[in-house]
């Protein structure tokens, strides 16, 4: 592959992923990270923590469910009642001393705080989760949780919201929150969304 071969190619990676680290662009692409580094340079392409803020800097709705420091990982992308996104790096206080594996309740934390916090309420709890944890998480890794609202009831009633947790393209977690919304939602939008199912 010629180098404008490759170039094209990481401009179409990280189109497709901006979180993809350059790690896992030296898998895909098959050279040294320094390449990948280089690459990156000569087409303008920050490295991942500076697209995650420039990401994190763009407009997008704010958390009304839970203050946003309760949130476990970084919001990068949030449309209330709708869908949302979050990064979350796991690091040494987040895994066991013996092995470097990630320990469940923080995959599954992050995952349930951001099923709360996609819902257009002042209160929202979880009711109930229905989970799978696909493959261990390992120290140093990028947790991306994607959500996804797929039912809003009215007032007072509960929200499905299905969350997938990737570590670059790989699942590592999927879950199914019922979420329950409290009878003061007069900031919604009354629950007129194209991701409603009903």
């Amino acid at each position: 592959m010629s180098k404008k071969e490759r170039q094209q190619q990481l401009l179409h990676i990280i189109a497709g992923n901006p979180f993809v680290t350059d790690r896992e662009l030296t898998r895909q692409l098959k050279v040294s990270i320094q390449t990948i580094r280089l690459d990156r340079m000569e087409l303008g392409i920050p490295e991942l923590r500076e697209r995650m803020k420039q990401m994190a800097e763009h407009s997008y709705d704010q958390v009304r469910s839970l203050p946003a420091d309760e949130v476990i990982g970084d919001i990068v992308d949030l449309q209330l009642d709708k869908s949302g996104i979050s990064i979350f790096e796991i690091r040494e206080d987040h895994v066991f001393s013996r092995n470097g594996i990630a320990r469940g309740h923080y995959v599954f934390a992050q995952a349930n705080s951001l099923a709360v916090a996609v819902i257009n309420d002042e209160i929202a709890l979880t009711a109930s989760a229905d989970i799978r944890f696909v493959r261990t998480v390992q120290l140093g890794e990028k947790c991306i949780a994607k959500a996804q609202v797929r039912s809003l009831a009215g007032r007072g009633g509960k929200a499905e919201v299905d969350v997938f947790t990737y570590v670059g393209e790989e699942l590592v977690f999927q879950g199914h929150f019922i979420v329950y919304r409290s009878a003061n939602d007069e900031h919604s939008e009354g629950g007129n969304h194209s991701a409603d199912r009903h």
